[in-house]
């Protein structure tokens, strides 16, 4: 594993440490931010303030894909991540974003707009054209694991696994075949097991004590355990933004396993974590 993360013309080099996407919901209605970035603005001005914290990546989603969610109409979601990703460009011109949707139209406008990379939650199941957007673009595309839809993911029938990091290791390598031959350099491909969506607490647990299993295959690896509801049942805390220390020991966990990227809430305090985590293991002999 190189540590590069490749995306159209650019890179990211995450050698010898684990890099950090920041969280930008612009939303009415996600599980522990909606509504507090909801408009262009405010949105912006918390991107800039996660780049200057130390974020390497802001992750721009427009659609709530929290359990239970509704799906949004394609021009509403344009409407709330391009103004908020056209903000971004023009304040830190060298930012690298993503888009976080499950739609292709949706990726295009982001695309168009000046971001980097496509996050596809749906793990290229929504949108039969997504891989072909992220092929003739030369973004990055992040392929994350989730059966169902928000709405339907933790059903019985989707929480059924005879091994939770194989099958989930299997949907991810069938996924990563099909964008590859639309035209996706495999380099350009990361990997997301989907932590908390269509996956129960042991689940989850499985799947993030084995996270360092994916990275076998040759692509990065991001994992997003912020504030989920795993972290809240392990606590016995409901509120989502009082789980930033549980949080903090599943980063941890995934720096030592040298996961390349977390995505992450709170970016200023994951930094710190990192930081130190980094230069301790750097300094072991």
């Amino acid at each position: 594993m190189s540590g590069i993360i490749k995306f159209l013309d650019r890179s990211l080099d995450l050698s010898g440490r684990t890099g950090i996407m920041g969280i930008l919901n612009v939303t009415p209605d996600s599980f522990s931010d909606g509504g507090n970035y909801f408009n262009a603005s405010p949105a912006v001005e918390r991107a800039l303030e996660m780049l200057e914290d130390g974020a390497d990546i802001i992750d721009v989603g427009g659609e709530s894909t929290r359990p239970g969610a509704d799906e949004i109409p394609v021009l509403e979601e344009i409407r709330r991540v391009v103004p908020v990703i056209e903000g971004i460009r023009i304040g830190a011109p060298g930012a690298v974003i993503s888009v976080d949707t499950r739609k292709s139209e949706v990726a295009r406008a982001a695309l168009d707009a000046g971001a980097d990379i496509i996050n596809d939650v749906s793990g290229l199941s929504f949108c039969a054209d997504m891989a072909e957007v992220a092929a003739k673009s030369g973004a990055g595309l992040i392929i994350m694991h989730m059966r169902g839809t928000p709405q339907t993911m933790q059903l019985d029938e989707f929480l059924k696994y005879d091994d939770v990091v194989e099958d989930v290791s299997s949907a991810l390598q069938e996924a990563s075949r099909r964008a590859e031959k639309a035209g996706v350099a495999a380099d350009k491909i990361i990997w997301d097991p989907g932590i908390g969506f269509s996956k129960d607490l042991e689940q989850n647990l499985s799947l993030l004590g084995n996270i360092d299993k994916l990275r076998k295959y040759g692509y990065a690896v991001l994992g997003g355990t912020s504030r989920k509801a795993f972290i809240g049942k392990l606590l016995e805390e409901a509120e989502p933004q009082h789980r930033v220390w549980g949080t903090a020991g599943s980063v941890a966990w995934m720096a030592t396993l040298n996961v390349e990227l977390i995505r992450v809430h709170d970016v200023k305090e994951m930094k710190q974590l990192l930081c130190v985590f980094d230069a301790c293991r750097k300094s072991r002999r």
